[in-house]
């Protein structure tokens, strides 16, 4: 398998990304978007490039670090540039790698932005597995707020959200979030290309939303019992990638 660091440029973005290869001329390739405060060098990213390409030689897996996250240089997070970021991997697979087709492999925020991008622009994928996704991002945000985060965010200020590493967020993004409620969408017409799996331990996005979301709009759904959000059980998390290979494959 061969690693590739490499920069998406185009008129307004400039964005950081890895590309996971392996022998044979790329017709497929799987876009993975990374959660929340993560970056494109996630280690979930690189287990699911390990797994799938010694055993399909003709795919590309790309991860890319989302506005504000990882190298990238933006300021301030916004929906609108997650859009862009998306629309410009998706873009650089067809027509630079000249993909046949392009799958979706996303988790938790990553998610979130797939769905959304979907319901705004268009289902630009063939096949899409979702990963503990963040169907409430608004509500997750919120979640990991303090009192004194609440503060400053009344004041206009922005504060620091996140785990092992943490981005900025003010108040005008929490009000994109609480506006674009994925939730509130039909996604029925894509319901056959969609696969949706949960940890019922998830800690961070709520299992039974997710669920909810599933049933809804008649996507298939699997439950992890035990598992949590990041599926940090490693024959759990090999598992969901089994899952995402049968889908895929």
């Amino acid at each position: 398998m061969k690693t590739k660091a490499f920069s998406i440029h185009d008129d307004s973005n400039n964005i950081r990304c890895l590309l996971y290869s392996g022998d044979g001329e790329t017709k497929r390739v799987v876009i993975y978007c990374g959660g929340f405060a993560g970056n494109k060098a996630t280690r979930s990213a690189a287990r699911f490039a390990e797994y799938m390409l010694p055993k399909y030689k003709d795919m590309a897996v790309i991860s890319f670090d989302w506005p504000c996250h990882g190298e990238d240089v933006r300021k301030k997070l916004s929906l609108a540039d997650c859009d862009s970021y998306l629309c410009s991997v998706i873009g650089y697979a067809n027509d630079t790698l000249h993909a046949a087709s392009v799958d979706c492999y996303a988790t938790s925020f990553g998610a979130y932005l797939a769905l959304k991008y979907c319901s705004e622009n268009g289902d630009p994928f063939r096949m899409i597995a979702l990963r503990s996704p963040a169907v409430k991002m608004y509500e997750v945000i919120c979640s990991l707020l303090t009192d004194e985060d609440r503060a400053q965010l009344r004041k206009g200020k922005e504060v620091l959200v996140g785990f092992d590493r943490k981005i900025a967020v003010g108040p005008a993004f929490l009000e994109e979030l609480k506006k674009a409620d994925v939730t509130a969408n039909d996604y029925s017409g894509i319901a056959d290309t969609v696969l949706i799996m949960h940890g019922s331990n998830d800690e961070v996005a709520p299992f039974e939303s997710s669920r909810l979301f599933a049933e809804a709009n008649g996507i298939d759904f699997i439950e992890f019992p035990k598992a949590d959000h990041r599926f940090s059980d490693q024959k759990l998390m090999t598992e969901a990638i089994q899952y995402v290979e049968a889908f895929f494959c």
